[in-house]
C-alpha cells in the first residue's frame, strides 16, 4: 500500500512542474561494426547551467530499439529534469544481447556501448566523466546487457540496475536469437556459461558496484532474477532487490523505471559528495 501511495504522490509532484527536457536522436559511429548507430539522448532542462551531469546509459530489450524508452515510458524525461541527469538511449541492434558475439563480428555491441558510445558522450555531451557519474540501465535483454556490461566494466560504470532482465540465458536456448550470437547451446555450451550474468558474479567484490534488480511476480524471468538475488546474497554482495506484482510488459517498466532511476540518482549524490 505504501508503494501506491508513494508512486501516486511522486506523480502528483511532477504534475506541478515544467518540464522541457531536450530529446535529440544521433547517429554515433562505431568503429568495431563499421556502422553509425541510432541513439536517443535526453538532456535536461537546466544542461546550460552546469558543466557536467551525470549520465545513465538506458538499455532497450529484444525486437525494441533506440526510441522504445522514451516513445513508451516517456515519463524519462521528467526524471531527467527531476534529478539533473543525462539519459542516452543507444540501439542495441535485434537481438544482441548487447554482447560483442564470439560467432558473428557484425555485433560488438559490449565494445560499442562500454567504450565507444561512452566516449563519444563524454566528447560531445556535458557528462560528469569517470565511473562516479556514470551508471547503465535495462529492461529484459537489457537488464542483462546493463548487468552483463557493468559487471564486466566496472572502471566504466559505478552503478547497475535490472529491470525483468534475462540474467541466466541457459534456460531459453532456443529463445530471442541467442543462438545466432553464442551458437546452439549444445554445441557451444561453454560460450552460454562464459555469457551469462549469474556465472559472471565472481567478478564483484562486496561495495565495488551499486545494484538494482527488480522484476514482476509474473514475469518468466522471475524464477532467474530469484536466483541471481540468492546467489549474490551468498556471495555477500550488497545490492537492492526490489520484487513486486507485474509482468513483462510496458506497464511495469514505466513504474519500475521511477525506482531505479530514484536509486541512481542517490548513487551519484553519494559518489559526488565523496569526491
Amino acid at each position: 500500500m505504501k508503494r501506491i501511495v508513494y508512486t501516486i504522490l511522486f506523480f502528483i509532484l511532477l504534475s506541478n512542474v515544467s518540464f522541457a527536457a531536450k530529446v535529440d536522436t544521433v547517429s554515433v559511429f562505431s568503429p568495431s561494426m563499421n556502422r553509425d548507430i541510432k541513439t536517443v539522448t535526453i538532456l535536461p532542462a537546466d544542461y546550460d547551467s552546469k558543466k557536467e551531469f551525470p549520465t545513465i546509459y538506458l538499455l532497450h530489450g529484444y525486437s525494441g530499439n533506440y526510441s522504445d524508452w522514451v516513445n513508451k515510458a516517456p515519463v524519462i524525461k521528467e526524471l531527467a529534469d527531476r534529478y539533473s541527469l543525462i539519459i542516452v538511449c543507444p540501439d542495441g541492434g535485434f537481438g544482441s544481447w548487447y554482447w560483442d558475439s564470439p560467432v558473428d563480428p557484425a555485433f560488438r555491441f559490449e565494445t560499442f556501448v562500454s567504450k565507444e558510445l561512452v566516449s563519444w558522450a563524454d566528447q560531445n555531451l556535458k557528462t560528469r566523466k569517470g565511473r562516479e557519474g556514470r551508471a547503465i540501465i535495462g529492461l529484459s535483454m537489457g537488464g542483462h546487457g546493463a548487468l552483463y556490461l557493468a559487471f564486466k566494466h566496472q572502471d566504466v560504470y559505478g552503478a547497475a540496475g535490472s529491470t525483468s532482465g534475462g540474467v541466466d540465458i541457459r534456460p531459453f536456448p532456443l529463445n530471442w536469437d541467442m543462438a545466432k550470437r553464442l551458437g546452439s547451446y549444445a554445441e557451444n555450451s561453454s560460450l552460454w556459461e562464459e555469457n551469462t550474468v549469474i556465472n559472471l558474479t565472481h567478478l564483484l567484490t562486496p561495495g565495488s558496484l551499486e545494484i538494482m534488480i527488480d522484476c514482476g511476480t509474473s514475469d518468466f524471468f522471475y524464477a532467474v532474477n530469484e536466483e541471481l538475488h540468492d546467489k549474490l546474497l551468498l556471495r555477500n554482495i550488497p545490492h537492492t532487490y526490489l520484487v513486486k506484482p507485474g509482468a513483462h510488459n510496458w506497464p511495469y517498466w514505466t513504474n519500475s523505471i521511477l525506482y531505479q532511476i530514484l536509486f541512481m540518482n542517490e548513487y551519484f549524490k553519494k559518489a559526488e559528495s565523496a569526491s
